[in-house]
This record gives structure tokens, C-alpha cells and sequence, in this order.
């Protein structure tokens, strides 16, 4: 947790001081793009090599959507209210 929190830091330090650069800001956004590309990518390897998956999908699959369905609701309805709060022009 310590290298987590440690590598955040250096990470807003070293954000402070590039992030006046445009080249820097769209190299970061690509890259940060690639590399959740390749976490989703490695974390579909992980699923399509677990055999207890594979074989319960079918049943795993409706309740996968209804958890699906209510985490997108919260995520909208969360963002929704923090814009009022903090966002809206009053």
C-alpha cells in the first residue's frame, strides 16, 4: 500500500510540473489509454483461464448483468448529484 500511495504522489509531483506541456498531457492520455487496453486484455486471460467460469457462465451471466445494470445506475446517479452539488451554475 505504501508503493501504491508513494507512486500516486510522484505521479501528482511530476503532474504539477508537466502538465503545462501539451505534448506531455496527449502522450499521457495515450498511454494511459494503452495501458487499461492491456490490464482489460490480461484481465479477459485471466477469466477465459479460470475453468470455474467458463463452465458456470451461463448462470453466472444473468447475474452479471443485473449487477452490471445496478453499478451503472449508482455510477450515474452519483455523478448526477455530484455535478449539482459542485458543478451546476447556481
Amino acid at each position: 500500500m505504501t508503493l501504491i500511495l508513494g507512486l500516486m504522489f510522484c505521479g501528482i509531483i511530476t503532474g504539477i510540473f508537466t502538465g503545462k506541456y501539451p505534448v506531455v498531457t496527449r502522450l499521457n492520455g495515450r498511454l494511459l489509454n494503452l495501458a487499461i487496453y492491456i490490464l482489460l486484455l490480461l484481465l479477459g486471460i485471466g477469466v477465459g483461464s479460470n475453468e470455474k467460469i467458463i463452465k458456470n457462465i451461463s448462470s453466472l451471466g444473468s447475474e452479471a448483468i443485473i449487477i452490471s445494470l445496478g453499478a451503472i445506475a449508482g455510477s450515474v446517479l452519483v455523478s448526477r448529484l455530484v455535478y449539482r452539488i459542485f458543478f451546476h451554475p447556481r
